[in-house]
């Protein structure tokens, strides 16, 4: 009895690695394995092994990796952070050394087509935005609703009267530019006297049509003559017509001031006839 005592004595592992190595062969395991489990590198766990912790990173280190190697194997992990802390007594405690990577490392320096790529990703942005805020070749010709002079808006000096339409008076231009603008969207064709198309389509609100000075005897054709305004060298004339109704008008500068004229007389005279009784 005393013998076999003796004998047990013997052969119990003496120490926190010398238990875990014990442990890990009576699993039958390797080093590799446990590495693998814990991902610690081998190396360390051979110093855990054989009681070499000066060639680990610090104190905190050692501790990490025994109990992390005795949760691997079964071993209780408070026993053995008990052993190797006392262990670790006679040993100062020291920081995790730095990590060096040096300058001409070629790992860390980037392929020379990586470089061409960035400079002609950032070249073509450059471009971009050279191209947006230089030019209009990205963005609408059409001026926003917002910086639009407004269309129906009497001139300075006029009579006008909240809710009363008051007709624009005559321009007396001898000749000049005509040009037509679309206060909404509206259907526009305008042809010369020898049925040329001079232009036709559905403009846009705010969108304008200048009729060419050398047209002979241009005429416009429009379904809604009460949304087209038009302007004689950029004063407001008689419009093309009042209401929804399919009109062809002239739009010669001569045709349009003698039409606005022809307007002006006949409301002098509906004005100064007597009212009936």
């Amino acid at each position: 009895m005393e013998g076999d005592s003796a004998a047990n004595a013997n052969t119990t592992p003496v120490g926190a690695g010398a238990r875990l190595r014990a442990a890990r062969e009576a699993q039958g395991l390797d080093l590799a394995e446990i590495a693998v489990r814990t991902r610690i590198p081998q190396r360390h766990l051979e110093a855990i092994e054989t009681g070499d912790y000066s060639g680990l990173p610090s104190s905190t280190y050692a501790l990490g990796f025994a109990k992390a190697y005795a949760r691997a194997v079964g071993e209780d992990e408070v026993a053995v952070a008990h052993d190797v802390r006392g262990a670790l007594g006679t040993l100062p405690e020291r920081s995790a050394p730095p990590q060096y990577y040096p300058l001409d490392d070629p790992g860390r320096v980037p392929s020379r087509g990586f470089a061409w790529s960035a400079l002609v990703v950032a070249v073509l942005v450059l471009l971009g935005v050279g191209l947006w805020y230089g030019t209009s070749l990205f963005r609408s010709s059409t001026p926003p609703e917002d910086v639009l002079a407004p269309l129906d808006t009497p001139a300075a000096g006029s009579p006008s009267a909240p809710g009363v339409a008051v007709a624009p008076s005559p321009t007396p231009i001898a000749g000049g530019q005509v040009t037509l603008v679309a206060t909404e969207t509206v259907w526009l064709r305008v042809r010369d006297g020898a049925g040329n198309r001079l232009f036709e389509k559905e403009m846009a609100k705010g969108e304008r049509f200048d009729v060419p000075q050398n047209a002979q005897d241009p005429v416009a054709r429009t379904g809604r003559p009460d949304r087209v305004q038009v302007l004689i060298n950029g004063s407001q004339v008689a419009p093309l017509g009042t209401g929804v109704e399919t009109v062809n008008v002239p739009v010669s500068a001569k045709a349009l001031q003698a039409r606005g004229s022809a307007g002006a007389d006949a409301a002098a005279g509906n004005a100064s006839a007597p009212a009936a009784e």
